[in-house]
């Protein structure tokens, strides 16, 4: 049986400082799948999303014990570069971040540093990661033209097919939505539900309708822990533990 586990996590302990931000974290995250991370502010959703590609090294201060196995390797292995690992598990923020450049300079940065200068190539490239994030259309006319004038919605998009470009296996999402309005929430949740054809998707939402709409499975945390890790069906419907249902249904807080 082929294992489609991309990512497994074994009793993985963060630290900011003294202060430990997750405990005991073992979980797996499947292949082609969308993957929810859910619960109340500060209980270590996003800790452990930028966990899973070494964002949170850039933290002074942080400290990982435990794995974090991706395709059976531990990232934090001394020897394995964090660049590479964010190459090929790559990430888009809550707030649009796109580059003071133009749209085109936007898609093509990365690539470039990575060492690919053929225009022809390049271009194929652009536009290739703006049809996959569904944006081609509304500016394949304005290409060279600054990035910040697009909507925050089509900027998120942007960001999206910048991740893209660099060709990853997974992309983690940092509640993507929570700064765009319904009609942009929408586009990008049709456009995740489209992209886990290609890759396997780890998104952190306070929306549980989203969460609900668009996973396959859903983690919920609470105070640094992983109270319960279900298919999302079950989780918002028969969940196990009472502390998921009071969180759900809104009972908690």
């Amino acid at each position: 049986m082929e294992d489609n586990r991309v990512i497994k996590t074994k009793d993985v302990n963060f630290y900011y400082g003294k202060f430990r931000a997750l405990t005991d974290i073992s979980m797996d995250f499947e292949k082609n799948r969308v993957t929810a991370l859910i619960g109340p502010s500060g209980c270590g959703k996003s800790t452990l999303l930028r966990l899973l590609n070494r964002m949170n090294d850039l933290i002074d201060g942080t400290r990982v014990e435990g794995e974090v196995l991706f395709e059976g390797k531990n990232i934090y292995d001394p020897e394995v570069d964090p660049v590479e690992i964010r190459r090929r598990i790559g990430m888009v923020f809550q707030k649009p971040n796109p580059f003071p450049k133009s749209i085109f300079s936007n898609i093509t940065y990365g690539p470039r540093l990575a060492g690919l200068s053929d225009r022809v190539e390049l271009e194929a490239l652009a536009e290739q990661s703006l049809k996959q994030a569904v944006l081609w259309d509304e500016v394949k006319d304005i290409l060279g033209q600054s990035a910040m004038m697009l909507s925050g919605g089509q900027q998120q998009r942007l960001c999206i097919a910048r991740a893209l470009a660099m060709k990853p296996d997974v992309l983690l999402m940092d509640e993507p939505t929570s700064a765009l309005d319904p009609i942009s929430t929408a586009k990008i949740e049709e456009l995740i539900q489209d992209l886990k054809r290609q890759y396997t998707i780890i998104i952190v939402t306070h929306n549980m309708q989203q969460a609900a709409r668009i996973s396959d499975k859903t983690g919920f945390f609470y105070i640094g822990k992983l109270i319960e890790y279900s298919a999302t069906e079950k989780i918002f419907t028969r969940p196990d533990v009472k502390q998921t249902e009071d969180y759900i249904t809104g009972r908690f807080g």
